[in-house]
């Protein structure tokens, strides 16, 4: 690292969030840290003073984020990578999730990260360089029982930051998808559960012994940290990276499937297309 840099970052009172403010704070570089309760950061910003900016937050309101953007640039003179790690895991299978619970989802996990991103942006254009760092899942690129609602959060935060990429590769931007694959930080106790109903027990199971089948196991929360540093220095950053062990088999697998299932009914490809189905 050369010289300092401003991270901006979402969800920062807690799991990985709070890890990683903490330690790009020790490497030297400046944090626009927020939360719901920017106060739950007071013990971080009496060790690290000025180098820290906490802010209350709340990603679901547009407007709200745009005032902190702007407080930011303001406070510390631009953005330099944006993490947008806020989010919640929503559990239970499509029928028992509520109206609420689902817009509620979508809300925090995509539309909160679309609405920092897209007011990060302007100043990145402006300054020609910029990181963006969004905090996806392996959820993101597997969908497993019981989790349909909140991977359905993941897999549109996906498609619209592999777009972005290619939106703002030209004007030195880069975009990356962190997947983590399983760390214990208390993401799911935090975090709503639909009301069950007995017919989707086997969905709940399922989803347990999909995770245990695929070889995961839980990571080192602490670790993820120098991962994300390592990111944020290198010259140039991929799209997509898994945070976590066993996730590339999972998604070899995954990914087999999906092609063996189109080339199977392939011959209903050629029907729905008509006329034109050889050529």
């Amino acid at each position: 690292m050369t010289s300092s840099r401003t991270w901006f970052i979402t969800g920062a009172s807690r799991g990985l969030g709070a890890l990683w403010t903490e330690a790009i704070l020790e490497y030297g570089d400046q944090v626009v840290a927020t939360a719901r309760d920017a106060a739950t950061l007071k013990p971080l910003a009496d060790r690290h003073g000025d180098r820290l900016l906490p802010l209350d937050l709340d990603v679901t309101d547009e407007a709200a984020v745009n005032e902190a953007v702007r407080t930011a640039e303001q406070h510390f003179g631009s953005i330099d990578i944006l993490v947008n790690n806020a989010g919640h895991m929503l559990h239970g299978a499509v029928e028992e999730v509520s109206a609420d619970q689902a817009r509620a989802q979508m809300d925090v996990n995509y539309f909160g990260a679309l609405w920092t991103t897209r007011a990060v942006l302007p100043g990145m254009r402006e300054r020609r360089s910029g990181r963006i760092l969004q905090v996806s899942s392996i959820g993101g690129l597997l969908a497993y029982p019981a989790l349909g609602i909140y991977q359905a959060s993941k897999w549109a935060l996906e498609a619209m930051s592999q777009s972005l990429a290619a939106e703002v590769a030209a004007h030195g931007i880069h975009v990356t998808l962190i997947e983590p694959i399983m760390f214990p930080t208390g993401l799911a106790a935090t975090s709503p559960q639909s009301t069950p109903i007995s017919a989707y027990g086997h969905a709940r199971e399922a989803l347990y012994t999909g995770a245990t089948a695929s070889g995961f196991v839980p990571g080192d929360p602490a670790a993820t940290a120098r991962a994300i540093l390592a990111l944020a220095d290198a010259p140039n950053p991929p799209l997509r990276v898994l945070f976590g062990t066993n996730g590339l088999d999972a998604v070899r697998t995954e990914y087999a499937a999906r092609l063996a299932g189109l080339q199977e009914w392939d011959h209903i490809s050629r029907l729905a297309q008509g006329n034109q189905a050889g050529r």
